[in-house]
């Protein structure tokens, strides 16, 4: 199969999803051309803002292949990946992301909002004075599992 067809894969997976109530974004990974993970939007059904299309296919993926490396495999989404999702496959080290509707479109035909627009510039700003304040409070211990983790891998 070549990307187009790939892309309309997860563009009738998303028609479906919503006809099922769900949201209208979905995700495939590949990989040597077979489906190793596939996720649609289930924020709304699931009451949970992370269940998004791509992360659970990036998941599903990272279980079958039991490995976080989809360096050698392809992401295929519906919609273009929020910075969420993106985060996830850039964590993931997938090597390639195919989109089918940007961002902009979504946002012109389905009022979805441009998050990128809202959550980067926010990222720029001092990290008390963000739309949600984060707050550092030093602990004794703050950095001790930085520690064990190296010493686990640098044994």
């Amino acid at each position: 199969m070549n990307h187009k067809s790939w892309l309309d894969k997860t563009v009738q997976m998303a028609v479906k999803n919503v006809k099922n109530g769900g949201g209208p974004f979905a995700a495939i990974v590949v990989k040597d051309g077979e489906i190793i993970g596939s996720g649609t939007n289930l924020v709304h059904q699931h009451h949970d803002p992370s269940a998004h299309a791509e992360l659970l296919a990036i998941r599903e993926a990272c279980a079958k292949l039991a490995s976080i490396d989809l360096s050698s495999a392809t992401l295929y989404a519906s919609g273009e990946p929020c910075p969420m999702c993106l985060g996830a496959a850039y964590w993931a080290s997938i090597g390639h992301i195919y989109y089918a509707c940007s961002k902009n479109e979504a946002l012109q035909h389905a009022n979805f909002p441009n998050p990128l627009a809202e959550y980067f510039p926010d990222q720029e700003k001092a990290p008390e004075d963000r739309q949600v304040p984060f707050i550092q409070i030093e602990t004794d211990d703050a950095r001790s599992p930085f520690h064990e983790w190296n010493k686990r891998n640098n044994e």
